[in-house]
């Protein structure tokens, strides 16, 4: 059968989508390409979808866009969620004065070098395994068989960062109020933003194939399919998408333990949060599954992270429980550019000046991950005014990300 009459027959039994999407928002429309949109516009067609946001950091992703929100009625879209299970942010705040950063830069970069690894893969040898109670949380045997034939991988990259957007960077944070016990004021910072490694990704790949199996949709939507919550279909991948939280969580907490006793340092307040997750809460009166792909929750009162770029500031942010945006707002500043983009476009020495007028020392990237790849983090803040408000600044002076390779110029 050729893959034209393969595709028309798959479409024809395929699960229709709503003529009339159902209502959303879009927070920085201009700052959001139309591809964006009509993904969310698709996502809002689904026959279980409810609700929909886009936030203003939003580009093109696999079914649902990121910067992407999208409640349901008892259906999870496992790209919904995202590949990168539990994607999040973790920061911890030292009683120091960012100006001892010039005096132990050496330490400083030690401390990351030698205490996390980069890149597709990256692991611990079995030596060097981190500890962690995650890896003897019971849902591991409550887990399907595959995902408990995970567990080995899972715990060799425990403490480790992976490729793409993923960093760990020490800075400045300033503080606009007091937080954790530390008073307004500069303080000695330690950043990170990782997810479940390639637990998560074998995970999201299996259900979502599933997925496609169990509710087809027409082969320009496929990556929207989701899993009924109430199946066994369902049930085993919300078990698995929380383990997968719960070791993103400890994969973070691993990181932050060894980079800091490694420096010989110890946080005076620590805060963290997923935007690549699906969560139970209750908005209109009734229960809802939510999906952030690429979100921060942002529910009134709630604290998050919101990173720039490697050059530009990042953010701590309060809630404004807006709502209209499904309790959420913006994960970053967002990709202006593709990576083949800005691999043809840019060069290290173009990244580094960047960096260097900026105060910040690169210790290993990739071009495609430069400043000038991502939105203004400004105008990203600004266009969202209404989802959070603003509580503290985090500035990067030592970057390190997975390193492609690329020369200087």
């Amino acid at each position: 059968m050729s893959r034209k009459k393969r595709n028309a027959e798959n479409n024809a039994n395929a699960i229709p989508l709503m003529d009339t999407p159902v209502e959303y928002a879009v927070w920085g429309k201009d700052q959001v390409d139309d591809s964006a949109l009509q993904q969310l516009r698709n996502a809002c067609r689904l026959p279980v979808t409810v609700a929909g946001a886009q936030m203003p950091d939003g580009h093109v992703g696999y079914g649902l866009p990121i910067g992407g929100v999208v409640a349901t009625r008892s259906a999870v879209i496992p790209y919904g969620v995202g590949v990168d299970i539990a994607c999040r942010m973790k920061i911890s705040i030292m009683d120091v004065n960012p100006s001892r950063i010039a005096g132990w830069r050496e330490r400083l970069r030690k401390s990351l070098t030698n205490e996390t690894r980069f890149g597709l893969g990256a692991k611990f040898d079995t030596r060097s395994r981190r500890e962690h109670d995650v890896m003897d949380d019971p849902a591991w045997k409550d887990a399907p068989g595959f995902v408990r034939g995970l567990r080995d991988k899972a715990w060799e990259q425990l403490g480790t960062s992976g490729s793409g957007n993923h960093f760990v960077e020490f800075g400045e944070a300033g503080l606009k109020e007091p937080l954790g016990g530390l008073e307004p004021g500069s303080y000695l910072a330690l950043l990170s933003h990782s997810g479940s490694r390639g637990f998560g990704a074998i995970v999201a790949k299996h259900y979502t194939n599933l997925a496609m199996e169990l509710t087809p949709l027409p082969r320009e939507h496929r990556h929207l399919a989701w899993l009924d919550l109430r199946s066994s279909a369902g049930q085993e991948y919300w078990l698995a998408m929380n383990l997968a939280g719960s070791y993103a969580a400890a994969n973070h907490d691993c990181v932050h333990r060894h980079v800091l006793a490694a420096a010989g340092l110890k946080p005076a307040y620590q805060l963290e949060n997923h935007h690549n997750f699906a969560w139970l809460e209750e908005h209109g009166g009734e229960e809802l599954v939510v999906h952030r792909k690429g979100a921060t929750p942002a529910g009134s009162g709630a604290l998050g992270i919101i990173p720039g770029s490697m050059g530009d500031p990042g953010y701590i942010v309060r809630g404004l429980g807006n709502e209209r945006s499904l309790n959420s707002a913006a994960h970053g500043a967002g990709r202006a550019m593709s990576r083949k983009a800005a691999r043809e476009r840019l060069t290290k020495t173009e990244m580094r000046q960047y960096l260097e007028d900026q105060g910040v020392e690169l210790i290993a990237a990739g071009v495609d991950e430069a400043p000038q790849v991502y939105k203004r983090i400004g105008e990203v803040m600004a266009a969202q005014r209404d989802l959070v408000e603003v509580v503290g600044e985090f500035r990067p002076r030592l970057v390190l990300m997975a390193n492609d390779g690329t020369s200087e110029d």
